[in-house]
């Protein structure tokens, strides 16, 4: 058997909700589908932490809240909707977790972990919000909900318009500790969903919970570091990151240096939104540390790119 170690699992929006499939129970189908190609990893002895993506969940929360919001029932804040969103998928994954561990006879156990994650106010992406969500707008409805709520509204690639928020990359996780000795005690941990509600730190150590998004595989980064974990998994939905996507050259990158996938970064390689944010996150985590393993890959491959023989593979 591979060595013992402590795995974080960044699992993308895909893992949890294939399109045209909105309702709860086809996303709880998934989610066990998810359960089943982890369940491997727990099985050999792994430690494994799962972080997972929102998108889909916090954006139907949030089209929700704002269509009842009254005077007498107001919608819900971002956060607030993001701290639903985590309960929800933690549902849904921990009670997978819950029934594959029952069927394969294992005596495990997992848990979701409602999450906070720490973020500065001094970060660019607050004085340059880019984060769509929530509903579509007319230009005149958008600049009146901006007007009437304080709202920082866009126009979202000739669909409409929409709210945006920051993005702003996560400090450090509250939970952090806690999430730590649950996994070390072999507790599987669902936690840091959407990346971890985002939440500001004042001066006496208080929080406040803040309208902004974390990218997940920056979050799932962060908690790896803090959880000096030996391997960062991010799940996607292609089996490697690719240079020369689409075109007739395009070429699966293996086992590279952090140089190697530094330059391709460097080089525009890899789009915004997409592949870009998962290769800097795996870089993140690798920074200034030793005996640490980034993977991406695709949920079907997790086996295989653990073993090594599969998926885009950067040690430090």
């Amino acid at each position: 058997m591979d060595k013992k170690r402590t795995i974080v699992v960044a699992l993308g929006g895909n893992a949890l909700q294939r399109q045209g499939e909105a309702a709860s129970e086809q996303q709880q189908r998934v989610a066990d589908e998810t359960v089943r190609q982890l369940l491997p990893l727990i099985q050999a002895g792994h430690n494994v932490a799962i972080v997972h993506g929102n998108g889909p969940q916090v954006g139907n929360i949030v089209l929700h809240e704002e269509a009842i919001n009254t005077p007498d029932v107001p919608s819900l804040p971002l956060e607030d909707s993001g701290a639903m969103s985590q309960g929800l998928i933690g549902f849904w994954l921990q009670q997978a977790f819950h029934d594959a561990f029952m069927v394969n006879q294992m005596n495990n156990r997992a848990v979701s972990v409602i999450t906070q994650t720490i973020v500065s106010l001094s970060d660019p992406a607050f004085q340059n919000p880019t984060k769509p969500i929530g509903p579509f707008y007319s230009e005149d409805e958008a600049k009146t909900v901006a007007s009437e709520r304080g709202y920082t509204v866009k126009e979202d690639a000739g669909r409409g318009w929409r709210r945006v928020v920051p993005s702003p990359k996560p400090q450090t996780i509250v939970e952090a500790d806690v999430i730590k000795a649950l996994v070390h005690a072999g507790v599987t941990v669902v936690s840091t969903g959407g990346g971890g509600i985002p939440v500001l730190q004042d001066e006496t150590g208080q929080l406040k919970g803040v309208a902004a998004v974390i990218d997940k595989d920056f979050g799932a980064a962060k908690l790896a570091d803090l959880l000096d974990a030996d391997t960062l998994l991010i799940l996607t939905s292609i089996d490697a990151a690719k240079i020369n996507f689409g075109k007739p050259d395009e070429q699966s990158l293996g086992e590279v240096s952090i140089e190697e996938l530094q330059k391709h970064i460097d080089d525009g390689q890899f789009a915004a939104g997409s592949m870009l944010p998962k290769t800097q996150a795996a870089l993140s985590f690798l920074d200034g540390k030793s005996g640490r393993t980034a993977i991406i890959t695709s949920l079907d491959k997790t086996a295989e790119a653990i073993s090594g023989s599969a998926g885009t593979i950067v040690k430090s």
